[in-house]
């Protein structure tokens, strides 16, 4: 998979991208991750500059369109067809994994990072297809939510993780990660659990699972309405919601 980012500062997106699980997937030509400066597609052939004052007046300043939109002309020549373009935005629709697993069937992928107070709505119109959010918060460009959606896409392209570790982490069905422990086997007291000891693996699989829907209704409850729990997970669903609601009445 190949994500292009169009950026004023690439050598943000060329410094973490080369790092952890991304450099060594960029290594191995699983994916690659290009970042194309925007600058380069100014025509003030001094400056470079590429915002100016927005119309109407207002804080701030505007990105202009047309070294953005030179810019994505230039990488669709080079990639041979239109890709799929996400411009971040905190207007757009937040990313999930589920958004994660669809950006991952691409092929090809451009990111548009914003900067200052936007970019020219007019260059948004004619080249994004999707407005993408990370939260419902400002940042002050859009490199580190860009990466953000590499990272977590890259996780779903076949050959990037190990084994089947996208399959058992937390938003996987819905339900949030079971805890973990590694050596030692005690640490300032506090012990590893002992059916994680007992080598017995059909319970510690019955044991993570539990663990999962309990991690789930106590931190993300909202995700369990589009769990896919059996009977068996129901129940013991059941059984945590009857515990809290006596617990939450022993302490009135």
């Amino acid at each position: 998979m190949n994500f292009h980012v169009m950026t004023l500062f690439p050598e943000l997106i060329q410094g973490a991208a080369s790092q952890s699980i991304l450099g060594r997937a960029e290594n191995k030509g699983i994916i690659s991750v290009e970042a194309v400066n925007i600058r380069d597609y100014s025509t003030d052939m001094k400056h470079h500059h590429v915002d100016d004052y927005p119309y109407g007046g207002g804080a701030g300043m505007l990105m202009q369109a047309e070294p953005i939109y030179r810019c994505y002309e230039d990488l669709t020549e080079k990639i041979g067809h239109r890709a799929r373009v996400v411009y971040l935005t905190p207007q757009g629709r937040v990313f999930d994994q589920q958004m994660a697993r669809e950006f991952a069937e691409e092929e090809d992928l451009v990111f548009l990072c914003g900067h200052y107070e936007g970019v020219d709505e007019r260059v948004i119109e004619m080249i994004v297809t999707d407005c993408v959010s990370i939260g419902d918060y400002v940042l002050t460009g859009g490199e580190l939510p860009s990466l953000v959606m590499i990272d977590a896409i890259s996780r779903m392209v076949p050959g990037v993780l190990s084994g089947d570790s996208a399959e058992i982490e937390s938003f996987h069905d819905n339900l949030l990660e079971y805890p973990q422990y590694t050596r030692p086997e005690e640490f300032m007291g506090r012990k590893v659990p002992e059916i994680l000891l007992s080598g017995h693996h059909a319970n510690i699989e019955k044991w993570r699972r539990e663990k999962r829907i309990e991690r789930t209704l106590e931190v993300r409850p909202d995700l369990l309405c589009k769990a896919n729990l059996s009977k068996n997970d129901l129940k013991y669903l059941r059984k945590l919601k009857e515990e809290k609601k006596k617990e939450e009445e022993n302490n009135e």
